[in-house]
């Protein structure tokens, strides 16, 4: 007689069961887990706008959000393999630690200020205005000013401010803080001007602690003030996770390049974006994010490789960096290009079919 399901033993059909239950697990395989590091400012908006829109789960990743002050205090975590994956500046730390032979790339664009998109302003205190202390750039002599970390890229960005007044880097005297802490120490007086990236910046002036003086892209324009970082054991242990986390960003860039309009999240789907900034940040009033200035974020994922060199530089005659080191040796565009290959090069909502 033939075996039938009904005839096997028992121990025969566990084996079966056992067989398909494997099987189907193999199709239901577990999501990748992706560690990323946050700075806090507007440019994580790709980042939330991926995993708010469901890009990120599909590729077959989970993302695990975790703040840091800048993206300078990344490196050491994304050195360590404690972090796939940080976004903030171009520090003079990433460049020492790829000296000393540490795997951290530059892959994409995360934040820049195109003319119209100063996201990071100088501020001033109110009351220095208003009292005639500061009238022009020059009268930064002698000032207090705040920023997010030594050697990251808001210093250069101070250092060109600085420099347009005739001023030095030692002229003014730095304090190092999270952005969100800028809020608070103009509004006790603790410092008297800061480099203050959104939604922060917006917030002290709302609070009536600042007034914004210029953007950056007045300062710097074009300046390449953020990045996407990957580390060395991302980029070799989890390669398919790696090009599928660039896919899902760059999708979340170009929803975000749909809300712009002159500088603001003001376009067709802005409603929807800022939505998603009031659910994934500490700053739940949809007003704010109104009224910023937001960054740019190239939708193909390129860097501004001028402006990270001369970054370099700026840092390097501070006495910064410590050994050889070039930008060619940071960068790496295969993750970026490899998404426009497969996602198409973007196209303005304007000239869509």
């Amino acid at each position: 007689m033939p075996t039938t399901f009904w005839n096997m033993s028992r121990s025969s059909i566990a084996l079966v069961v056992g067989i398909f239950s494997g099987f189907g697990a193999s199709l239901a395989a577990e999501p990748v887990t992706v560690r990323v590091g946050i700075s806090s400012a507007s440019s994580d908006a790709g980042f939330f706008i991926a995993d708010k829109k469901g890009y990120f789960k599909q590729e077959g990743l989970a993302v695990a959000f975790t703040p840091f002050d800048s993206g300078a205090k990344m490196v050491a975590p994304l050195g360590a393999g404690q972090l796939d994956v940080g976004g903030g500046s171009a520090s003079a730390g990433l460049y020492n630690a790829v000296a000393r032979g540490i795997n951290i790339k530059i892959v994409a664009d995360k934040g820049s200020t195109p003319p119209g998109y100063g996201f990071q302003p100088l501020l001033v205190r109110k009351d220095l205005i208003d009292s005639g202390r500061f009238k022009t750039l020059k009268d930064l002599k002698g000032m207090k000013i705040a920023g997010s970390a030594p050697g990251s890229a808001s210093t250069s960005t101070l250092n060109e401010a600085l420099k347009k007044a005739g001023l030095k880097y030692t002229d003014v005297e730095r304090v190092f803080l999270g952005f969100p802490q800028h809020v608070i120490a103009l509004q006790n007086k603790a410092v008297d001007a800061a480099m203050t990236t959104e939604p922060s910046a917006t917030r002290a002036i709302q609070s009536g602690a600042a007034v914004r003086v210029m953007g950056d892209d007045e300062i710097y324009p074009n300046h390449q003030l953020a990045v996407l970082l990957y580390s060395g054991d991302f980029i070799k242990d989890k390669p398919e996770a790696a090009k599928g986390f660039m896919r899902a960003y760059l999708r979340a860039v170009r929803d975000y390049n749909d809300s712009l309009s002159n500088g603001r999240i003001a376009g067709p789907n802005a409603g929807e974006i800022i939505a998603i900034l009031t659910e994934y940040t500490n700053i739940k009033d949809p007003a704010v994010y109104r009224a910023i200035n937001t960054q740019g974020t190239n939708p193909n994922g390129r860097v501004n490789e001028v402006s990270l060199k001369n970054d370099l530089k700026f840092f390097k005659e501070e006495g910064l960096i410590q050994g050889n080191v070039t930008v060619e040796q940071v960068l790496d565009h295969s993750f970026a290009d490899g998404a426009v290959k497969e996602l198409g090069p973007y196209q303005p909502r304007s000239q869509r079919k």
